[in-house]
């Protein structure tokens, strides 16, 4: 059974006195499990202790079903205050004390130095700063999505509004009238290198109210000015409210106050006997010292949630034409929203723009669910948060994006997707030179090495339209974070040797699997994505000349099945691939190859070798040697070694 949000009209005195018990507790706590790891951020974790205890003794939670689905969000943005949010959490009955007190920043243990996702009470892993309010927009929209009435609460230090994307979502939470965030921020002016007035001011109540939102200013030590500040801003929920919360760094301990040493810096033995006898608070530290040779960590796991989706009829896209997999995409997503809506039982599907919908192909399926397509304009880093938060809270969650602004310049957001294991859907497109014309700066030619650096995304490369129409409907029916990649130009349905299509009616995309396009003798072609069909090309004129090629698509790169190693031990292989040549397709099967233990007769990498130009995608791939013709005169040069 959930509390109650905020359910005092005032704040009686007992309840005044009981929270000022446990700030003074919850205190000590800071104080000894910062001694206790050597490490850790105690002063700024003392200036939100008393915001962290008002929102958490009176948000709609419960530490006996903390995972309740209506439940309040907290979302804690400054992640490097662990030490206030975990005693917190502690004295409230969602934790063992002792367990945090003794495992705190301890290998292995889930008490980590920023905080934790999984952990009863812990929303979102944080600790880069300036993506708490973005998640915070991500669930809030979610609550008016699945019309679950929770609130969400955002808290936030103060430095980091300097950060650029604290500023897109919050003109994203007013656009999409999210009043249902309230942001309380820690203003102790305090940061690593000194007052934040002096590092880099920011006006953060005029920003906040030039964005149209509402703004109190209130005392962030004063339980009662706290409550009725947070109180007020849920009742009077028009617009979204910002508190700014007046407070002192190390607050509660004379000589920690108002010194930004302590900002990132635990105290020493001596400093905490003087801490915690100031704070009337017995010194037991000697006593976790010793526990945490013998800690044993607890368990906390993140369970996906349960599916329902209509993915619709796959379309079959006829051979001999050709079709650009961005177009294939567009209309499988519009397919999926269609039988998707028919019921209200069935897991939403939302979708998020920059605005790019006319090239990423998004607007059809605006067109068909315009309620469930959000348009953030030109704040990739914010509607990438946004994006993956809102996919871990029940709602199948698409981003589209070109791949340098999706990959690239979002790669810090979909990190941290990926170390909250959402469930977010990465579609980017005109990724490589395919782009043409628009030139290197729009070249995204690196983005199978960026996604392989996240240890639980999957990438999805398909090598025709066919292959995306299914890729795309498969991704949206399992849980995890999947890419999909595809180019800009038209390009061609690929057949069978008979010349049949390849990936017909009958065909179901699984992950992991490879493609085994024609079969040859000596050579092994591999590729993906938009040169899978110049490979094709290349083998059947070959064939002409009695070269027989062996081509195998591999729009799975990260996992590789077992059966292509015969196709690599003892034969000539090449990598075909529209990508940097050091990071991608290449690299990654040398990789199998060598772990295989496979010996392949030569190894030889196509691709890029340097940045490109602007031109054509067929000129600049003739350049590149990444055209048919390129590719059958090195397989010739191969074979005549």
């Amino acid at each position: 059974m959930l509390e109650e949000r905020f359910k005092f009209k005032t704040l009686p005195e007992s309840e005044i006195e009981r929270l000022r018990e446990l700030g003074r507790l919850c205190r000590g706590d800071i104080i000894k499990m910062t001694t206790v790891a050597s490490s850790g951020h105690p002063g700024g974790s003392m200036s939100s202790v008393d915001i962290f205890l008002t929102v958490f003794s009176y948000a709609s939670i419960s530490p006996k079903d903390p995972f309740n689905p209506s439940r309040d969000r907290i979302i804690v943005s400054h992640g490097h205050t662990s030490p206030a949010v975990y005693s917190v959490l502690g004295r409230l009955g969602f934790l063992d004390l002792e367990d945090v007190i003794t495992g705190f920043r301890y290998a292995n243990s889930p008490y980590e130095g920023h905080v934790t996702r999984g952990i009863p009470g812990v929303e979102w892993s944080t600790g880069n700063l300036g993506q708490g309010l973005s998640a915070a927009c991500g669930m809030a929209l979610a609550s008016k999505i699945t019309g679950l009435n929770y609130h969400v609460f955002a808290l936030m230090s103060d430095a980091e509004h300097a950060k650029g994307q604290v500023a897109e979502a919050r003109r994203f939470a007013k656009k999409y009238g999210l009043s249902n965030i309230t942001v309380i921020i820690d203003y102790n002016d305090a940061q690593i290198s000194g007052h934040m007035r002096n590092v880099m001011p920011v006006n953060i109540k005029g920003e906040y109210e030039a964005a149209g939102w509402k703004v109190l200013e209130i005392n962030g030590h004063d339980y009662t000015q706290l409550y009725n500040a947070v109180k007020y801003s849920i009742e009077n929920d028009e617009v979204p409210t910002a508190i700014l919360a007046r407070t002192i760094i190390g607050k509660g301990v004379t000589f920690m106050e108002d010194d930004v040493t302590y900002h990132g810096k635990a105290l020493s033995m001596e400093e905490c006997d003087r801490a915690l006898k100031e704070l009337g608070i017995n010194n037991d530290v000697e006593k976790y010292i010793e526990k945490r040779k013998t800690f044993k960590k607890p368990n906390f796991i993140i369970d996906p949630y349960p599916i329902k989706i209509e993915i619709g009829d796959p379309r079959t896209y006829e051979k001999n034409q050709n079709v650009a997999n961005r177009d294939a995409f567009g209309r499988a997503l519009a397919d999926m929203a269609y039988s998707n809506s028919k019921s209200n039982k069935n897991t939403p599907i939302a979708v998020f723009d920059c605005d790019l919908k006319p090239s990423t192909k998004t607007n059809i399926f605006e067109r068909v669910t315009p309620n469930l397509f959000y348009q953030v304009g030109v704040q990739e880093h914010n509607a990438a948060t946004i994006a993956g938060a809102l996919s871990s809270q029940n709602v199948v969650t698409f981003f589209s994006d070109f791949g340098v602004f999706g990959i690239d310049e979002t790669y810090n957001q979909q990190r941290l997707n990926d170390i909250n294991h959402t469930n977010l859907k990465l579609v980017v497109t005109h990724v490589g030179t395919d782009v043409g014309e628009d030139g290197k700066t729009h070249h995204c030619v690196d983005y199978v090495g960026a996604l392989r650096n996240l240890y639980h995304f999957k990438l999805i490369v398909p090598q025709d339209a066919n292959q995306t129409d299914r890729a795309t409907r498969y991704v949206a029916k399992v849980y995890g974070n999947y890419a999909i990649a595809v180019g800009r130009s038209k390009i061609p349905v690929i057949t069978s040797s008979s010349g049949e299509v390849f990936f017909g009616p009958n065909y179901e995309f699984v992950y992991g699997e490879c493609d085994l396009f024609r079969k040859g003798d000596e050579i092994t072609v591999f590729s993906f994505g938009q040169t899978s069909h110049i490979a094709v090309e290349a083998a059947d004129d070959l064939l002409k000349e009695n070269i027989k090629v062996t081509v195998i698509g591999v729009p799975c790169p990260f996992d590789l099945p077992e059966w292509i190693g015969k196709y690599i031990s003892s034969k000539h292989v090449v990598t075909l691939e529209d990508h940097n040549i050091h990071t991608g397709l290449g690299t990654i099967l040398a990789d199998f190859a060598m772990n295989k233990n496979l010996h392949p007769k030569s190894f030889t990498k196509i691709g890029l070798m340097d940045y490109s130009k602007s031109g054509t995608a067929k000129s600049l791939y003739a350049i590149e040697g990444l055209d048919s013709d390129s590719l059958k005169k090195r397989i010739r040069s191969i074979l005549s070694r």
